[in-house]
């Protein structure tokens, strides 16, 4: 493991004295909470371990590849100062919430985000720019978070530890309640031509990208191609389904549409093949030429398979498997997601689990790449992870009917587990209700699960993510679960607020 060179605390300037504001001073506190639980919890140490292991790598990683790398004492001060305050920085920006612009203006502006992250503020204010704080949001993969939020929840979940924290007492991890929903991924609504449109128009700005930087061959006007796929879309959407004539419109439109995209698909490869093999005479870097490459292969992997989706659909009339679906172009890993909900009949996105105890602190969480095979299934995959989490206290489990099946039931009755699964038959739900108080009040707080769920969705992760791939949304929610964590412990009791009020008395 490597040495971690200790950031000086007392570098860090002391806050101004601000009166006659609550709220400021609310926000004081929670930002101490969450700086002490950090340090204490052993968090703050972890995550600079990781990170210079992931430093170590990527070093080891260049000279392999025959690059000199020579890293000094002050290159590896450096590395840990900016892994702390991607830690801070990045937890703040999830805590107040908005983009990378925003919270850079932020930090500019108030001491105590300046005070909390840990930036220079002697004389001179320097803050992290938005390009910095979106490299912080991405300093360590998904399965490093993963051992971060792990750390928590065990530090928290100990009864000497939470009180060397400060809580007035360790978190309950006796019972956890657990709920799925969709992350809706950033993509527009799967309509079969659009795909078409998004195809062509990637494939010709493209064009116009390779044709800037100096490698041309002989076609039509690139921009003539934006135009007509313009006006082809804005006919498809005037044929209504409804209108007299719609159908037959639409198809003479679909079929104009194939052969534009067929035409500009084909001029895409040559300029494709011919950026890769003549970029040395354009004025683009390898890497950067690379970028180009990624982009256009990504399309004309997928324009075909688009082309007969759309042509199954409209013209055959015939349906595609949900399974069998292009959603977009740009996500591979998004899925249809039935739910049946009032507003949310179907989702396109990934599936999200997410188990809480009592007081609302999300011990475990999982944002699926596959389909999901169903709620009950999940639930037995991830139950091992929830008995580690809660460190050997596990004995009940509460969810709602979508995940009772009788494995389940066998799985919990085996480890003589609290079986707090609602059940599918009315029934039965109504015998235990009346007959099990236990249960009565299992199902009463369950509720407060889905409440949760919002939370973390619509703060926490500002409704749909904005990042794009599903690595980068993973990592999104790591970093959502870690702040909302952190936020429920420092709103907890504290012995320093039981102290207070003693002595107030």
């Amino acid at each position: 493991m490597s040495k971690i060179i200790a950031i000086q605390d007392h570098f860090r300037p002391a806050l101004p004295q601000v009166l006659n504001c609550k709220d400021y001073d609310q926000e004081k506190q929670l930002l101490e909470r969450v700086e002490q639980i950090l340090r204490v919890s052993g968090v703050d140490r972890l995550f600079l371990e990781l990170s210079m292991e992931q430093f170590e790598a990527n070093a080891k990683k260049l000279e392999e590849g025959g690059e000199e790398v020579v890293a000094g004492v002050r290159d590896v001060e450096r590395y840990i100062r900016h892994s702390s305050r991607a830690l801070r920085c990045t937890v703040l920006k999830n805590l107040i919430g908005g983009g990378y612009r925003k919270m850079s203006k932020q930090l500019a502006l108030t001491a105590l985000y300046r005070w909390f992250c840990g930036c220079e503020d002697f004389g001179t204010i320097k803050v992290p720019g938005k390009s910095t704080l979106r490299d912080y949001a991405h300093w360590l993969p998904p399965e490093q978070m993963e051992k971060v939020l792990t750390a928590l929840a065990l530090a928290v979940g100990d009864a000497d530890r939470a009180r060397e924290i400060g809580l007035e007492s360790e978190l309950d991890m006796a019972v956890v309640w657990v709920d799925t929903t969709c992350l809706k991924a950033c993509i527009h609504f799967p309509t079969d031509w659009v795909l078409m449109r998004d195809g062509v128009r990637t494939l010709v700005k493209s064009i116009l990208v390779i044709r800037r930087h100096g490698l041309k061959w002989r076609i039509p006007e690139p921009e003539e191609f934006l135009r007509e796929i313009n006006a082809l879309s804005m006919g498809m959407s005037a044929a209504g389904r409804r209108k007299p004539g719609g159908k037959k419109e639409r198809k003479r439109v679909l079929r104009a549409i194939k052969k534009l995209s067929k035409l500009v698909e084909d001029h895409g490869r040559r300029y494709r093949d011919a950026l890769d093999a003549h970029w040395s005479e354009s004025d683009l870097t390898r890497k950067e030429a690379e970028v180009i490459l990624r982009r256009m292969d990504n399309v004309l992997e997928q324009l075909p398979e688009a082309r007969r989706q759309a042509h199954e659909r409209i013209i055959g009339e015939r349906q595609v498997a949900s399974r069998d679906k292009i959603l977009s172009l740009y996500e591979r890993d998004v899925h249809v997601i039935v739910r049946g909900k009032a507003g949310a009949d179907v989702e396109f996105g990934n599936g999200l689990f997410l188990a809480e105890n009592a007081e609302g602190f999300i011990m475990d969480h999982e944002l699926k790449r596959e389909r999901s095979q169903g709620d009950p299934k999940w639930l037995q995959q991830r139950y091992p992870g929830l008995k580690e989490k809660s460190g050997g206290q596990l004995c009940g489990v509460v969810t709602d009917r979508g995940f009772e099946s009788k494995a389940n039931a066998q799985m919990l009755d085996r480890d003589e587990v609290f079986n707090g699964i609602c059940p599918k038959d009315p029934r039965k739900l109504s015998r235990r209700m009346a007959e099990d108080e236990v249960f009565q009040a299992a199902m009463s707080r369950r509720s407060q699960t889905e409440g949760r769920v919002g939370i973390l969705k619509n703060v926490f992760l500002g409704g749909t993510p904005l990042a794009k791939g599903f690595t980068n949304r993973q990592l999104q929610v790591a970093w959502a679960v870690l702040s909302h964590n952190l936020w429920v412990l420092a709103r907890r009791p504290w012995a320093c607020d039981q102290q207070a009020a003693a002595e107030a008395a």
